[in-house]
């Protein structure tokens, strides 16, 4: 039992990583891009058929204005999800996606170590 539980919060974690990983417009494929909530196969098309007409974004007023659909609360919203212009999230978008991944991961290793360490003294 304490190793599908282990399992469980291993997979949790994995997948939490997964999912707040951060994704610079200039860099992303297709796939990549897909991920991020709000973007689908349309923005997707629109995001890189721009970048290859007219290079890398500058930066997120570029995007903005260079891309039919994405403006300045799409903007926000869209970097709130994880999507970044040169390494960079956009001004006035919390964090709050990156802040949760990192708190939840080292709030769960002990508990489980604890849980581990009191589990191979009761088999004994």
């Amino acid at each position: 039992m304490l190793k599908k539980l282990l399992l469980a919060v291993a997979t949790l974690i994995a997948t939490m990583s997964f999912a707040f990983a951060q994704v610079d417009v200039n860099k992303a494929d297709a796939a990549a891009l897909d991920g991020i909530k709000g973007i689908g196969p349309a923005k997707t098309k629109a995001i890189l058929d721009e970048r290859s007409k007219g290079g890398d974004f500058k930066d997120w007023a570029d995007l903005e204005k260079r891309v039919k659909g994405i403006g300045e609360k799409n903007a926000v919203k869209l970097s709130e999800a994880g999507l970044q212009v040169n390494g960079k999230s956009k001004d006035g978008a919390p964090m709050k996606a990156t802040a949760a991944a990192n708190a939840k991961p080292a709030a769960a290793k002990p508990a489980m170590a604890t849980a581990a360490a009191s589990d191979t003294k009761t088999k004994k």
